[in-house]
């Protein structure tokens, strides 16, 4: 799968926020593809809300900009009665899937995301980690394929899991993963985040141009 996809009509728009914080860190878009190890002109698209990220692009994105990755959910409405019939979306990243926000914006103990995903779709190809204690996945329908990476050190050894209708898992975000739904309807699942993704991403410039 590629880095992007394009950008489905009714997504969230943050490729201004993305801009606004690059300019305000004096930032060319040559500077921070080097600092993100993407392409000038992927991130040009991303400002233009073009293409869609993969969840991995985008937190070394929000990184390098030091930009509050809570702040992405800053349009969503406040409150802690989330309707069925008008779920707050929001963009974090990703291929072919839509997710929304079912947990107040200032609510940092816990973050709850429901997640339509197509068919092959999912977080993108590259692996990824969150700086968060657990995350919690509940497959509502079809299939959905967690694959954590080996690491270098060789502490965890790369392995994957298959969920179906019903399955959930716990595991650390820790460790380097992605997720894809499989089979040919694609997948309805429930994230539980604890605690909340934090405002800033605490990841240092080396591990930035890795």
């Amino acid at each position: 799968m590629s880095l992007a996809t394009s950008v489905v009509g009714d997504a969230p728009r943050i490729g201004a926020r993305l801009k606004e914080a690059r300019q305000k860190k004096r930032l060319t878009l040559d500077a921070l593809a080097d600092a993100c190890g993407v392409t000038k002109g992927y991130l040009s698209k991303l400002e233009r809300d073009q293409v869609n990220a993969s969840v991995a692009s985008l937190v070394r994105v929000c990184a390098a900009l030091e930009l509050p990755v809570g702040s992405l959910f800053d349009d969503v409405p406040s409150g802690e009665v989330v309707r069925a019939q008008s779920l707050p979306r929001i963009m974090f990243g990703g291929e072919a899937m839509t997710e929304y926000l079912l947990t107040p914006v200032g609510e940092r103990r816990v973050q709850v995301l429901l997640g339509h995903i197509d068919a092959g779709g999912g977080s993108g190809a590259e692996a990824y980690t969150l700086p968060l204690d657990v995350t919690f996945v509940h497959v509502i329908t079809g299939e959905l394929r967690v694959t954590f990476e080996a690491e270098a050190d060789g502490t965890f050894a790369g392995d994957e899991v298959l969920l179906g209708p019903g399955d959930a898992f716990t595991f650390s975000p820790r460790r380097r993963h992605s997720f894809r739904a499989e089979g040919k309807d694609g997948a309805r699942v429930l994230w539980v985040l604890a605690p909340a993704l934090p405002e800033e991403l605490p990841m240092r410039k080396q591990e930035l141009q890795a």
